[in-house]
């Protein structure tokens, strides 16, 4: 239960915007600056904060963004890592996954590669408090509904 003080300091919020924008690459133009100029949020504040904090991830990784924007034009915003199928696209050296899954086989990655996505994985809110276990079942699991083969150790 919010106590008193933390339901009068509230902001209301005027809505939650969610962008996929490569790692360093915010700029004002198409697809951020439309996103957060019709809610008439500082664009340049965004850019500089979410370059930022994206500067240790290679360029050109696609990391997804949630924007909460308050009505008094202020925002907040979290960085989660890069989608598993990203990851998994990378380690596997594909471009895109099988287009029929279980039939035919785009390529295989090893149990170390999903141990090491599932490590990157666990830093995201939403999965800092499950065990590495779990995390790798579903990375077995996204990889499997793309075609890529999980095997042991690759020969």
């Amino acid at each position: 239960m919010a106590s008193l003080k933390e339901i009068l300091t509230r902001r209301p919020v005027a809505a939650t915007i969610r962008l996929t924008v490569p790692a360093g690459g915010a700029k004002p133009a198409p697809p951020v600056g439309p996103a957060l100029g019709q809610y008439r949020l500082n664009l340049m504040a965004f850019c500089k904060d979410f370059n930022a904090r994206t500067q240790k991830y290679k360029p050109e990784t696609p990391m997804a963004v949630t924007i909460t924007a308050f009505q008094d034009n202020t925002f907040e915003f979290t960085v989660k890592s890069p989608a598993v199928s990203w990851y998994l696209k990378k380690a596997a050296g594909v471009e895109s996954g099988s287009g029929r899954p279980g039939h035919v086989t785009a390529s295989t990655v090893s149990l170390k590669h999903v141990y090491e996505i599932a490590k990157i994985k666990q830093s995201d809110p939403f999965c800092q408090y499950m065990s590495l276990e779990s995390i790798s079942k579903s990375i077995i699991g996204t990889a499997n509904s793309m075609g890529i083969k999980v095997e042991k150790e690759l020969d």
